[in-house]
């Protein structure tokens, strides 16, 4: 799974005006705040075009830009992007370095946004120290902007939930509540997502948001993601806003 390179231009101007006033519309009042996104299929896409799996990523990265971007253009406040996972590491030495390659273009371009406030979820450490630096420094000069996005890097949904508990051991924590662990997450800043799409024709979490998507919405794909389009996060929209989410109760009467 991978991403991207810098958004940029936050709304698009070529888009129909009425279309984006109905689907704006459409995301406010179904309170879609809060999307994530499972990259999954640039490998596979690049394979069928019996192209190295590289290139795949490099496609996936140009849809990243516009995905996230159009996101933002029709109003959905947080976005958050599994963009590598703690299993990504087994991958071929090859593919790994072209991933991070991807990652040390897009801090450098990302230094030109505007709009976008920054955060690489997951555990650093494993990374170079200057990229870790120039991260976090992302991070610290983008706070407070109106959209937010979540690059999940070295990520793992169970390794999250082990450094929350771990964090409450070392602060003395004898009894835990929700509330505690929810603001221990790497995603406290953002709401937990209302809705996760997986592209690529799985039909799993692959270890993503275990905890913040308990009452998330889940769309599945069979389009890889590199022919991801800005039609298909319409059909999302539309399909999302159809559902009724009870959250545990029952409909009203």
């Amino acid at each position: 799974m991978c991403w991207a390179l810098v958004l940029s231009g936050c709304p698009e101007k070529d888009m129909n005006h009425q279309e984006k006033e109905t689907i704006s519309e459409l995301v406010k009042k179904s309170g879609l705040r809060h999307i994530a996104f499972i990259m999954d299929g640039n490998g596979r896409w690049a394979n069928a075009r019996m192209l190295p799996r590289e290139a795949g990523h490099k496609v996936g990265a140009d849809t990243f830009k516009k995905i996230v971007r159009y996101c933002c253009s029709i109003g959905i406040e947080h976005c958050t992007v599994y963009a590598f996972s703690t299993e990504n590491w087994n991958r071929p030495k090859a593919e790994v370095d072209a991933i991070m390659r991807l990652l040390n273009k897009f801090a450098k371009e990302a230094e030109e946004e505007k709009e976008i406030e920054f955060h690489f979820i997951g555990d650093k450490t494993p990374l170079a120290p200057d990229m870790r630096a120039h991260l976090e420094k992302l991070e610290a000069d983008t706070v407070g902007r109106p959209y937010v996005l979540n690059i999940a890097l070295n990520y793992g949904g169970r390794a999250e939930l082990a450094a929350a508990v771990n964090a409450l051991i070392a602060e003395g924590k004898t009894t835990v509540t929700e509330d505690d662990i929810s603001a221990r997450m790497y995603t406290a800043h953002s709401p937990d997502p209302d809705l996760v799409v997986r592209t690529g024709k799985e039909l799993r979490t692959s270890n993503f948001l275990l905890w913040q998507s308990a009452y998330a919405e889940y769309y599945f794909s069979d389009k890889m993601w590199p022919d991801m389009t800005k039609d298909d996060i319409d059909e999302i929209v539309r399909s999302f806003a159809g559902r009724k989410r009870r959250f545990g109760g029952l409909d009203k009467a």
